[in-house]
């Protein structure tokens, strides 16, 4: 892409008309405080539009003290968006033809030798009628239908050069040229017969997508009658147990608790060692109490003679 500079014959001076001024000052309300910089890619769009359809030095030393920047910085943005054009641009047409690899591989260098033959010899300049102008651009983002041109906000894909030269005198006609795929390309579907998603569901042209609606929620349930809830609660609680059940269920449970407890009556490990050790402490009790020691004997009490 060759270098952007401001064309080289300038007017002098320029200034935003009230109508757009106030809608200038609206697009900065739309920003913080010490923020209005960041409405500087519409403003400068704005004023291109009202320049004539190119953005001068005049205008963008006009935006710049509007916005409170530097001269340089909306230069840097002037000259880096080629959707801001720096040279007068023809009256019915700017032609964009997009020169990168995808293009350039499939046709590109023959829509640009259009342009030099219909045109112009040179970009950025007017053709004899000043009815249109062109300039050679990078990615306008159709590269799977590529070579494309873009004029004003529209695309042209799938060209070929008898294409493009159809296209452009039907603007020197005034007729509306259509814009998209020029071969019938739906969108940017393979070019060709369909290898994939091959049904016939096809209406003027175009792929019906049926809307799958979601399904309509669940009624809320209803709160069971009173008799019937009563009812309900007495099949799932059941019978109550008689009275004299309980203490039975809880020697079941106690023995199904105690360890090696799987037949009833038959002490467990826990009741055995339990009981070993009572024994022991019995037996412990009853050596050491006085009636279970033996009274030492004693020698025998001696008699006086007298």
């Amino acid at each position: 892409m060759s270098v952007r500079r401001l064309d080289p014959v300038q007017p002098e001076s320029f200034s935003f008309t009230p109508e757009n001024l106030a809608w200038a000052q609206g697009q900065m309300g739309n920003y913080p405080p010490n923020k209005q910089a960041s409405a500087v890619i519409p403003i400068l769009w704005r004023a291109q539009e009202q320049n004539g359809g190119w953005t001068s030095r005049a205008a963008i030393e006009y935006v710049a003290k509007l916005l409170d920047m530097s001269f340089i910085r909306v230069y840097e943005v002037a000259t880096f968006y080629t959707m801001f054009y720096l040279s007068p641009v023809g009256s019915k047409a700017h032609v964009q033809v997009c020169g990168t690899t995808p293009c350039m591989l499939r046709g590109a260098e023959d829509l640009i030798n259009v342009c030099k033959r219909r045109i112009h010899n040179e970009q950025h300049r007017l053709s004899a009628d000043r009815g249109f102008s062109w300039e050679e651009v990078e990615c306008l983002g159709a590269c799977v239908n590529a070579p494309m041109v873009q004029i004003g906000k529209d695309t042209f894909e799938d060209l070929t050069p008898e294409m493009f030269e159809r296209i452009l005198q039907d603007i020197v006609q005034g007729r509306q040229a259509k814009p998209g795929s020029q071969i019938g390309r739906q969108s940017s579907a393979p070019q060709g017969k369909l290898t994939s998603l091959t049904d016939k569901t096809l209406y003027s042209g175009q792929r019906v997508f049926k809307r799958i609606e979601a399904p309509p929620p669940a009624p809320p349930a209803k709160a069971p009658e009173p008799e019937k809830a009563k009812e309900a609660a007495a099949v799932t609680k059941g019978p109550s147990a008689p009275a004299d059940a309980q203490p039975a269920k809880r020697a079941a449970a106690e023995i199904q608790r105690t360890p090696g407890a799987a037949i009833a009556g038959s002490p467990g490990p826990a009741e055995k060692e339990k009981a070993r050790k009572a024994a022991a402490r019995q037996k412990t009790d009853k050596a050491e109490s006085p009636a279970g020691r033996s009274s030492p004997k004693l020698p025998p009490v001696k008699k006086d003679p007298a």
